[in-house]
C-alpha cells in the first residue's frame, strides 16, 4: 500500500508577510493590489471569517471586511521562502513533488518498514516550522487526492493521517465541494441534481457522471471514491524555472 503525504503552507502569502511584518499578526489580511479590478491572491483567516476568499474581486473583500489591512505581495520573496520549504523536504525525502509555489507531495511507500511514516512526517513538519518560521499542514493516506483533502480537513496547522480502510469513511460525510478540481460549474449542477456529499455522488453510476459532466465525470467520481493512482512526479529544476515563470505572467492565488 502507498503512502503519501500532501504538505500544503497555511495562507502561504500572508504568513510571510507577518514573518516580515509582526504587527499584521492576528489581523484581517489581504494579499493584492488596490485597484478597482484586482483579486484577493490570499487571505488571512481573519479576514475569512467575513467571507472572503482567494480569487474574490478587491473591491468585494473590502466591502466585507472594511477594516483589512490589504499588501501588495512581494513574489520575489515568497519565492525564496518556497524555495527554502523546498530544500528542506529535499534533503529528507525519497521522492516528491512540488506541485505549487506552497503545494508539496511526497511518496513515502515502504517507509515504514523502517520508520513510523507518521512519525517521519511529523518530524519533517515540525523541522519545516521550526527552520522557516512558517506555519504548514498535511494530509497522510494511500494517494493524492484523499491526502490533499485531509491537508484541508487538518488546517490550520495541523495534520491529519487516512488509512486505507478509514478513507471511504473520511470522505463520505464530506461536501463534493472539497473534491479538487471540482470547477464551480460542475459543482452547481450537481447540486442542483441533488448531489450535497461525497457518499451520494460516489453512489452514482459512473456512466451517469460521464453523461452528466463529460469525460471528467470519470475522474471526479473516481476521486469520490477515493481511487487516485497518480504517481508523485519527481521534482526536477528546470520544471520548476518553468512554473515560476509561468507564475510571473498571471496572478497567483492561494
Amino acid at each position: 500500500m502507498r503512502h503519501i503525504v500532501h504538505l500544503d503552507l497555511d495562507s502561504f502569502f500572508v504568513s510571510v508577510e507577518r514573518l516580515q511584518n509582526s504587527s499584521l499578526i492576528g489581523k484581517p489580511i489581504l494579499i493584492g493590489g488596490n485597484s478597482d479590478r484586482a483579486v484577493v491572491s490570499s487571505c488571512s483567516y481573519e479576514a475569512r471569517k467575513y467571507g472572503v476568499s482567494s480569487a474574490m474581486p478587491m473591491r468585494m473583500a473590502k466591502m466585507l471586511c472594511p477594516d483589512a489591512i490589504i499588501v501588495r505581495g512581494d513574489m520575489e520573496v515568497y519565492s525564496k521562502y518556497s524555495n527554502m520549504v523546498t530544500d528542506i523536504i529535499d534533503e529528507d525525502a525519497p521522492l516528491y513533488e512540488k506541485a505549487s509555489i506552497d503545494e508539496h507531495y511526497i511518496d513515502i511507500t515502504g517507509m515504514d518498514r523502517f520508520h513510523g511514516s507518521l512519525k517521519w512526517t511529523s518530524e519533517l513538519r515540525q523541522r519545516i516550522i521550526r527552520e522557516t518560521g512558517l506555519p504548514i499542514s498535511f494530509g497522510m493516506s494511500p494517494n493524492k487526492t484523499v491526502s490533499k483533502i485531509a491537508t484541508n480537513e487538518a488546517k490550520p496547522s495541523g495534520q491529519l493521517e487516512v488509512e486505507q480502510e478509514r478513507v471511504k469513511p473520511f470522505l463520505n460525510p464530506l461536501s463534493i465541494s472539497k473534491i479538487p478540481m471540482l470547477g464551480q460549474k460542475s459543482y452547481h449542477l450537481l447540486r442542483n441534481m441533488g448531489v450535497a456529499i461525497i457518499e451520494t455522488l460516489g453512489a452514482m453510476p459512473v456512466e451517469m457522471m460521464i453523461r452528466v459532466l463529460g469525460e471528467n465525470g470519470r475522474s471526479i467520481w473516481e476521486k469520490a471514491n477515493g481511487i487516485d493512482n497518480a504517481p508523485v512526479v519527481p521534482y526536477t529544476e528546470r520544471k520548476s524555472i518553468s512554473t515560476e515563470r509561468t507564475f510571473e505572467k498571471i496572478q497567483w492565488v492561494l
